[in-house]
Order: C-alpha cells, then structure tokens, then sequence
C-alpha cells in the first residue's frame, strides 16, 4: 500500500501553521472536512474532521473508517468518533472564531458540528490551502511526473490503437477508461469547481467538442444524456474525416495531469484547420516560456492575449459566446487549482508551481484544435511532463 511519508505530512502541517500565523496573528483553529484537504494534511480520506488547534497537536476524528485510516496513514494522532459530540469532549475551551473550507462544506455538515463546537465567527482557510497546494514538494512532483509518463503513453501509444470507424464516443470511453487504469490511473478526475464529477474529461468525436457544456473551459461534447452530460454519446460515431478531441485528466496517488491531443481519423487536414492548430500550439510555447518563479500570471495572459490577431480571437478558449478567460490552470490533488494564467492572479509565480496549459480554437463544423500540457515551474521556463506530440496526431 502507498502511504504519504510522514516526513511529507509533518512538514505540510509546519507549513500550514506558518501560513496562518502569517495570515491571522490571533488564529485559534481550523476545520477541515474535505476529503481533499484532509488527505493533503494526512494521507487519507474518511468520514470525520481534521481538527487544527494553534497550539495543540492536530487530531483527526474518524467516524468511518477508523480502521482503514489507521492501516493507510502516517498520521501520528488518529482517533475515532461516534459523533462530533466525542471529539468535543475532549476541549476544556472551544474557540468561538473557527477558520473552515467555506467554499466546499455544506451547510447541514456545519450545522451538525456546530451543536458540539459552537462558533460565532466564520473565516475562510481556503486561501492558505491554496497557497500551500500551489507550490509542490519533491513528492508531489514525482507522483505527477509519474502520471505524466502514464499520460503520454495513453495518449501517443494506445490512443491510436483502439480508435476504429464506427465506435460511439460512449464505447470509446468505455475502452479509454478501460487503458487508463492499466495504465496506471488513480481512476477518477477531481474538481474544485462546485458539484463537478467526471471520470475522463472531455471526449468528442468532430462538431461535438463545439456543443455547449457546463463546464468552464474551451471544449465541449454531447455526453451520455442530460442527467449525465459527460463521457459521450451513443449515437455519435466515429467516421473519416473526423478531428477526435481528446482533453483527459490522469492520477497517481491523488495528484493529476491534465493533456488534451487531437487526431485526424484517416488523415486529410484542411489547410486552414492546420494553420489554427499550429497558432494554438505557439501560444502554449509562449505560455511556457514565461512559467519562471516571479512572472505574474496576470501579465503573462495580456501579454499573450493581447498580442493575438483579431480574426483568431473569435472561437478562441470556446466557442461563440463560451470563451474561457484563462490560458492555464494550476493542477495537483485537483485538476482546476490555483493560480491560473489568467486576470486578476497578481501572485507572482513559484518554482514548483504546476500549470496545464491549454490553448485551443473552436471551428465551425469541424470541432476544437489546439492542445493541453502539464508543466512544471522551473528558472528556465515550463517543463513538460505530459509528452512532446502537439496533436492533430494522423490516426
């Protein structure tokens, strides 16, 4: 079994505390609910509370499984619960201003706490989760380049070897997914974006890559039906002539890479399909280029953006009128992080820092070129970690 090492949690939790001392000199505690977070902090996922008083040790409160949190993690002070009532009763004295993940923790969940841990002060400790997240460790980035490795090979190796005329998008997926955890995948994509779930990712076959989704970002498809608008159709079949979107994430151990690669089913790429891919792929080169530690993320995206012909900017990050302001997006534990390329991201960058880059154009009738890489933050630029094939691969 893979356990996070305990040298890796201790000194995520010193630097959590030097974060939000930094933050808020008079802090008390913190609450973390979230499987996401409560695996950053200790190495597994479970149905409790992580509990981070100031000047205490942390203590993470199992209701299901205790046993399984035990047998999995490094985590030095793990102790199970029937309900918050017995973790309460171990506090001589409550703080009343608790800082929690306010963003993701359901109203009902912090009602049922907060009969045991009264609080009258809500802060949120989203943005010092953020700013821990963003910056990998040596770990992190060996758990990511792993799935990196994996990726590619998916994606330039077995791609090819399983796309026939006639499949469904939704049989394709089913064969994808299938290739994916042989490959190595951790099985599923996570999101921060709220009440998110997908597998793969965006799987189109021609014009669908262009049909509106509610995802926020530059492709599309048609999906399985309105209740599960995701994976693909049934009824889209894969023909000559096709351009195949392809923009799925891979994991190993929790951490993700995102990379998208396009493919010419039976070759014959228009002239004018070609020039626009080929734009896609220089706007990633100059993105990736100006991922070193102290760039701004903000002016990375006006610089580029800024620089692009008029007549490309229209389908660009989206088609019509569902164009994403954004040129990457930092991605760990989650696919969508933060920072992203993007404005409003003043931060300076960090070494370590990891970005999926993604370009790409909508085409009318034709469906989405461009490509997607995960990068890491280094003083010499982005290093791609995803694989060296652009796309409009010739399948």
């Amino acid at each position: 079994m893979h356990k996070v090492p305990n040298e890796e949690l201790n000194e995520r939790m010193k630097r959590f505390r030097k974060e939000m001392e930094e933050n808020d000199k008079n802090w008390q505690i913190a609450y973390i609910f979230t499987k996401v977070g409560m695996y950053y902090f200790t190495g597994t996922m479970q149905d409790g509370v992580l509990i981070i008083p100031r000047n205490e040790e942390a203590v993470l409160w199992v209701r299901v499984s205790y046993e399984r949190a035990v047998d999995e993690s490094n985590f030095s002070n793990i102790k199970p619960m029937r309900s918050y009532r017995d973790a309460a009763s171990t506090f001589t004295i409550i703080p009343t201003v608790a800082y929690v993940e306010k963003e993701f923790l359901p109203i009902a969940i912090w009602e049922r706490f907060t009969k045991y841990f009264p609080t009258q002060i809500i802060l949120p400790v989203g943005g010092v989760m953020n700013k821990l997240r963003a910056v990998k460790s040596l770990y992190e980035l060996e758990q990511m380049r792993e799935s990196g490795k994996n990726h590619e090979y998916l994606l330039e190796k077995v791609v090819p070897e399983i796309l026939h005329e006639g499949i469904s998008e939704a049989d394709f997926c089913g064969l994808l997914y299938n290739e994916m955890i042989k490959a190595g995948h951790h099985g599923l994509a996570r999101f921060a974006m709220y009440d998110t779930n997908t597998i793969l990712g965006h799987v189109a076959f021609g014009e669908s890559a262009i049909y509106p989704t509610h995802f926020d970002g530059p492709g599309g498809n048609y999906g399985l039906c309105p209740a599960v608008p995701f994976l693909g159709s049934r009824d889209r079949k894969l023909k000559k002539g096709d351009i195949v979107f392809l923009d799925v994430a891979m994991g190993v151990n929790g951490y993700h890479t995102d990379s998208t690669l396009t493919y010419a089913f039976g070759g014959g790429i228009p002239d004018e399909v070609m020039k626009q891919h080929l734009q896609c792929v220089e706007i990633q080169q100059m993105v990736a280029q100006r991922l070193k530690p102290g760039n701004i993320p903000e002016e990375i995206y006006n610089e580029i953006v800024n620089s692009l012909p008029a007549d490309f900017i229209s389908n660009f990050m989206g088609y019509g009128s569902r164009q994403s302001k954004f040129l990457a997006h930092s991605i760990g534990l989650l696919v969508d992080e933060m920072p992203v390329i993007a404005n409003g991201f003043k931060e300076p960058l960090e070494e370590g820092m990891t970005f999926a880059v993604e370009p790409k154009k909508g085409i009318e009738n034709i469906g989405v070129v461009g490509t997607e890489d995960t990068y890491i933050v280094t003083p010499n630029g982005g290093e791609c970690i995803t694989g060296t094939h652009k796309g409009l691969m010739i399948v």
